[in-house]
């Protein structure tokens, strides 16, 4: 395993830390486990957004403009897994009949594969590749 993927990994465990943290706190004070959801969903991209630039894939924008059109791919592409992450969830535990834990343990791992190349050739590229 290579430091990038190390690093991903790493930053991926931190970024579902964000999610939880975030979550529980806004559910304390809303007890509104949608908008909790919601809250804890745009901290954690935003979050997942700087580490991976800043460390995990080391990537510097020449201008705000390309900064914006990063970001913008960044939070559809994490937006598409997630439609990926529910409709998995819900083929595996509706139609074929698996357990919730295991479901959501394979789906994630086919969201995170999916979001680290996505990062890589797509978001994160590097500027005239």
């Amino acid at each position: 395993m290579n430091k990038e993927v190390i690093l991903y990994l790493f930053f991926g465990v931190l970024t579902t830390a964000v999610n939880f943290l975030v979550y529980f706190l806004v559910l304390k004070l809303s007890d509104n486990y949608v908008f909790s959801t919601t809250m804890a969903f745009i901290v954690a991209v935003i979050f997942a957004y700087v580490t991976n630039k800043k460390y995990v894939f080391e990537n510097v924008t020449s201008s705000f403009k390309k900064l914006l059109d990063e970001f913008f791919r960044f939070v559809t592409s994490r937006i598409f897994t997630y439609i990926i992450d529910v409709l998995g969830m819900i083929l595996l535990i509706e139609y074929l009949s698996h357990g919730e834990v295991v479901s959501k343990i394979a789906v994630n791992i086919v969201v995170v594969g999916i979001n680290y190349i996505l990062s890589k050739i797509y978001i994160f590229k590097k500027e005239g590749i």
